[in-house]
């Protein structure tokens, strides 16, 4: 599992045009705790924010709930635990591990295509934990129906709660981070180079 990241929150995510419908879906979910939104997949370029979001709905689920067994995973992590699990026997344990939680959150789902004990593994928890009324929350670079050789019955799905895509920022946005980046570092920058980073990276909020 990878390790949660109290710095993300909903508090510190700068919303602007570009992701607010996918900020106010991830809230809802949170606050709302296993809602009808289920499951709810979040598709966008690299550094866009995905993965913030996902923290910050733990952050806010484990503040409204703070027993709530939740999963954070990626794909990769599930497929060296089904490798693990076959190679030991152990197949059990990774069911309990992924079927028993109250949510499961998996960042990078698209890299479970042509993999098929894991994506059959991912079909059969899908339905485990829909039909227990447990939240599913998912990421990828691309939409459920533009993930090459992956399972139809998978993409239907994925497809069957709600889809939100994250685009780049606006400048505005961008300058924002920025300067509430620096703030949060104590980095004091004038608006001058503020705006020129803003101008000149635009596609990826990890590099700011």
């Amino acid at each position: 599992m990878p390790p949660f990241n109290f710095e993300y929150t909903f508090d510190n995510f700068i919303v602007g045009n570009s992701n607010k419908y996918v900020y106010a879906a991830c809230k809802g979910v949170a606050e709302n705790s296993f809602s009808r939104i289920n499951p709810l997949f979040i598709y966008g370029g690299v550094g866009l924010g995905k993965t913030h979001l996902l923290h910050a709905i733990i952050d806010k689920i484990k503040s409204i709930n703070p027993d709530a067994n939740i999963v954070l995973t990626t794909s990769e992590n599930i497929i060296n635990d089904l490798y693990f699990a076959i190679q030991t026997k152990t197949t059990h344990d990774f069911h309990q591990k992924y079927r028993t939680c109250d949510a499961l959150l998996i960042d990078d789902i698209q890299m479970i295509a042509g993999k098929p004990q894991t994506e059959e593994e991912i079909f059969h928890t899908f339905d485990t934990l829909t039909k227990a009324g447990k939240q599913i929350v998912l990421t990828s670079d691309k939409p459920p129906s533009a993930i090459p050789k992956i399972e139809d019955r998978l993409k239907t799905r994925f497809e069957s709660g709600l889809l939100c895509d994250i685009q780049p920022p606006d400048f505005e946005t961008r300058l924002a981070i920025i300067k509430d980046k620096a703030n949060y570092l104590r980095f004091e920058l004038p608006d001058d180079v503020c705006s020129f980073i803003a101008e000149n990276i635009k596609s990826n909020i990890r590099q700011m």
